[in-house]
């Protein structure tokens, strides 16, 4: 099926682009192409879904945008940068990634030198090391729990502080992997108002639909390699035809008719 487009989609365009990519195609070493030929512009400060069968190249389209994979063909660019040698290290800060599982982030005796890391590590210290610890730690609810050990807290509370790993780096893009996964109703509903809040460019990689309904006014759906479909959420889920050829399914009862117009504000 033909790609869907709506003003949602193109307007990214005519915005300050925090993402673009254009043409990237990719082939790991075993002969697997990943990619063919992706072309896609994101708004600074838009929120936008990524959705996709398993194995249609989500992951690796993600691990592009901050050089964790290089050597395709094509050209990703961050806010203004080339995702190039050269730049890496400004990619990096500019380009977070909140990873499924949270323990894969989360590595050090207590929630404040976690947060601190990355900081740390570009060089900052002190007080401005500390208040971006604190900073980072209230946009997600946390700021109680900074000397306790990530192990002693709820999971949903590990994914608010793995987020606040990557906001202590004031990125430009965050990037979520199945954010909603495993988390309880009150989490889920926590961790939706802290994304609402943030003033960031956000994608989220997600077969939660209704979640991504909830967030994101624009989707985009990745299939074999190529975008599909991009659009307004809302419209590609209740298109039966599109859903169906790309093996995406509604929970059972979830209408997103009845949701429309009242979500991803």
């Amino acid at each position: 099926m033909g790609a869907v487009t709506s003003s949602v989609a193109s307007s990214a365009t005519s915005s300050v682009a925090s993402l673009d990519v254009r043409g990237l195609a990719f082939a790991y070493p075993d002969g697997h192409q990943a990619l063919f030929g992706v072309d896609l512009t994101i708004g600074k400060g838009e929120r936008v879904a990524l959705l996709g069968p398993n194995g249609a190249g989500k992951t690796t389209l993600v691990l592009h945008l901050n050089g964790i994979l290089t050597g395709g063909a094509g050209t990703v660019t961050v806010a203004g940068l080339p995702v190039s040698a050269r730049h890496m290290a400004e990619i990096r800060r500019k380009v977070g990634i909140v990873f499924q599982d949270p323990d894969d982030q989360l590595f050090m005796p207590t929630v404040r030198e976690d947060v601190a890391f990355g900081p740390a590590a570009a060089g900052m210290k002190g007080p401005e090391l500390e208040a971006r610890v604190r900073k980072a730690l209230a946009l997600v609810g946390m700021e109680e729990f900074a000397d306790r050990p990530p192990h002693h807290l709820s999971f949903g509370q590990r994914r608010r502080v793995a987020v606040a790993t990557v906001l202590a780096m004031e990125p430009e893009i965050l990037v979520l992997d199945e954010p909603s996964s495993n988390l309880d109703p009150a989490s889920r509903r926590e961790l939706a108002d802290i994304l609402r809040s943030l003033d960031v460019t956000v994608l989220m990689v997600t077969h939660d639909l209704p979640y991504a309904m909830e967030l994101c006014p624009r989707a985009v759906i990745l299939s074999d390699g190529a975008i599909a479909a991009d659009g307004a959420t809302g419209d590609l889920l209740m298109d039966e035809d599109l859903m169906a050829a790309h093996r995406l399914e509604l929970p059972f009862g979830f209408d997103p008719r009845s949701v429309a117009g009242r979500t991803a504000q």
